[in-house]
């Protein structure tokens, strides 16, 4: 027992060291709270006794706390600085990355660099990554280990269990992966993306999955462009180990064949954080319009190959918010989808806005328009003084008319020649 003190100053387990590795593993760089409710969510209704905030904030957090000093003992992980509300950043070394590849199950090469010097600049994209991981991540806590709190601390850590379940374990998630567009994947050259969360849980129904994290500070062109380079590297193919051509996305990940095969590629999922001056809807719009070509929807054809981009499903900063389901594609609302009868007809289909059927119990719009008699007043009107007028010249509302659609579609293509 002395010798494993002389080891390990702080008594923290093993099991306890190798949740930080794992959860460090993952994140890169995180604060002592966030390792704790990814790594053991029970303790944040324990200690509800401590007369402040920070008291019962110290007393859950004392035990990752102390392993994260044994750690850093054994020159495995290291203060990466301190955020602007005062708490501390970790951060493992490069020998304790290879301690969480071994814990996670990884090659090394797939672990990336350490993040290091991230609270230098107050690290708000890391902690707003972390926080996306959490609420996409949904730790449980332990029931079993709150058999002693009282009822209330139980009710409420039980509403927890009893919300929607989230996306797979920590390490089913992975940050700052390359997605090279080209070179390799340990050594990626120019024009590649690089993701801020992937995660790979087929048992939840995620294959694998894009996640592009955006604290409103970059424009719609800024966006787009990332969107290109996913594309980009969606559409690179290499050679397979058995000579054949595949996406190189499917030789590190592996996704069920889909009704199109590897068309539409893997999807995007968009979360933008609130911090920025920026709007986000405004932002997806016409992120939305530069690139039309890369979007792909549910239904689309065959010959087809797109990129789907997902709106976000809930913002990270938003604690205990039932994940909503996946919204469609920004840009086309509607497709895939059944449109309902129009109001006031019942069990009638709405008219085609172009033949006019379909509508039960009555005639087109246009015959019905034509009925009315101030519009027939109209129309028999302009029919008594086309009389003699050659057939090329039309009357003059119809001309105003098309004057004002061809001044508004000049007016489009401007606009659209602009955004792209």
């Amino acid at each position: 027992m002395a010798v494993k003190r002389e080891e390990n100053p702080a008594g923290s387990s093993n099991n306890l060291r190798g949740d930080v590795l794992r959860v460090l593993g993952v994140l890169k760089v995180a604060t002592v709270e966030q390792i704790q409710q990814i790594s053991a969510p029970h303790l944040s209704y324990r200690h509800n006794d401590k007369p402040t905030p920070s008291k019962r904030k110290q007393a859950r957090t004392a035990s990752h706390t102390g392993a994260l000093s044994d750690l850093r003992k054994h020159g495995l992980a290291e203060n990466g600085g301190q955020l602007p509300g005062g708490d501390r950043l970790r951060n493992l070394t490069p020998m304790g990355l290879k301690a969480a590849a071994r814990e996670l199950g990884r090659p090394v090469g797939e672990m990336g660099d350490p993040d290091r010097g991230a609270g230098r600049t107050g690290a708000s994209h890391p902690m707003t990554v972390n926080e996306a991981v959490l609420a996409l991540l949904r730790p449980k806590p332990d029931l079993s280990r709150l058999a002693s709190e009282p009822a209330d601390v139980r009710a409420a850590a039980q509403t927890a269990v009893d919300a929607p379940a989230g996306l797979g374990t920590i390490a089913t998630y992975a940050t700052e992966v390359a997605l090279p567009a080209t070179g390799t994947w340990s050594n990626p050259g120019r024009g590649g993306a690089q993701a801020d969360i992937v995660i790979t849980a087929p048992e939840d129904g995620v294959p694998l999955l894009f996640v592009e994290i955006d604290n409103c500070f970059e424009s719609a062109q800024v966006l787009a462009a990332k969107i290109d380079k996913y594309m980009r590297f969606g559409q690179r193919k290499v050679k397979d180990v058995d000579g054949k051509e595949r996406p190189m996305w499917r030789t590190r990940w592996w996704v069920p064949d889909g009704r199109h095969g590897d068309q539409p590629h893997p999807p995007l999922l968009l979360v933008f954080n609130r911090v920025g001056p920026r709007n986000p809807p405004h932002v997806r719009r016409q992120a939305a319009h530069r690139g039309h070509r890369h979007e792909a929807v549910e239904g689309a054809r065959p010959g087809r190959s797109g990129l789907p981009a997902l709106r976000p499903t809930a913002q990270p900063d938003a604690p205990g918010g039932d994940r909503q389901p996946a919204p469609r594609s920004p840009r086309r609302p509607q497709v895939g989808r059944v449109r309902r009868p129009r109001a006031g007809v019942q069990g009638a289909a709405a008219p085609h806005r172009r033949t006019g059927e379909g509508r039960a119990g009555g005639p087109p719009s246009r015959v019905r328009r034509l009925r009315h008699p101030v519009h027939r007043r109209t129309v028999e009107g302009h029919r008594a003084r086309r009389v003699g007028r050659p057939a090329r010249h039309p009357p003059a509302p119809v001309r105003r008319l098309q004057a004002a659609r061809h001044h508004h579609r000049a007016a489009s293509r401007a606009g659209r020649a602009w955004l792209c």
